[in-house]
């Protein structure tokens, strides 16, 4: 007997369906980028906790901005790093609403670095959700605070040297020392159980915003393939190879008495 494929969609034989917090206009970010990922666990997360009418997210500039094409959810856009002061005005308004942020690392760590800082020094009660590929990806693949020793960019060609250049900003660490912070997780999203890792650091941070208990950040560390200038197969064995020990994966700040 023929099987139709109206046959095979019916609802129960469905084991995976698109959440509908994530609009049908095709992604445009680059093939093999890891933002669509992250889009998609972020929205995925709020559809699961029912709260995609009490959310409004913060997205500045650069690849971040592609989210308000994806994202089914209030959306503002703030200048270029100031995402963080712009999410501070928005829940001190409407303190009842889930209020993130999704910001790049010449975003969050160069251009806003000082609304970054405040904020999590602060404890603003808002999620934070910080993708890193060590570069300005949508502007021309230039040096980033992130950018790693050695590396290549359209501004740094021969590799970045420490001694001109400065060190990589682990912006990570540095805001988990801050006493405002109250969960700060690095998680990537470039295989499955990578991407169920960082899903649940992502529903930690926003359960933690409806219990009031201060900042959550949580880094994504993704490539950047066509900035690398690289296969999106090859970015990721480099991001392996070179990202994670400069930037490693894991919980950085939990308070004692929880665990994700």
């Amino acid at each position: 007997m023929q099987i139709s494929t109206k046959d095979i969609i019916k609802p129960e034989n469905l084991v995976y369906t698109k959440t509908k917090l994530l609009t049908d206009t095709p992604l445009s970010y680059c093939p093999g980028c890891g933002h669509g990922t992250a889009n998609r666990i972020v929205m995925e997360v709020l559809d699961e906790m029912g709260v995609q009418d009490k959310t409004i997210g913060i997205a500045p500039v650069g690849c971040s901005v592609l989210a308000y094409n994806f994202m089914n959810v209030d959306m503002i856009q703030a200048a270029h790093g100031r995402a963080p002061a712009v999410a501070t005005a928005v829940k001190r308004v409407f303190p009842d609403k889930f209020v993130f942020t999704y910001q790049g690392d010449g975003d969050l760590a160069a251009i806003g670095t000082a609304e970054t800082i405040h904020a999590c020094n602060r404890g603003e009660n808002i999620t934070i959700i910080f993708v890193n590929n060590g570069i300005y990806g949508m502007t021309g693949g230039q040096m980033a605070p992130t950018t790693l020793p050695n590396m290549k960019s359209s501004t740094s060609p021969y590799g970045r040297d420490v001694e001109i250049m400065g060190h990589p900003l682990r912006i990570t660490e540095l805001v988990a020392q801050l006493p405002g912070t109250y969960f700060v997780s690095r998680q990537a999203v470039h295989t499955p159980a990578a991407v169920r890792k960082a899903k649940k650091a992502v529903r930690k941070a926003f359960e933690n915003q409806k219990l009031n208990k201060g900042l959550s950040f949580v880094e994504i560390v993704s490539n950047c393939n066509s900035g690398w200038k690289m296969t999106p197969n090859d970015s990721n064995k480099w991001m392996e190879e070179n990202m994670f020990p400069a930037y490693p994966l894991g919980d950085i700040k939990v308070p004692k008495d929880e665990n994700i």
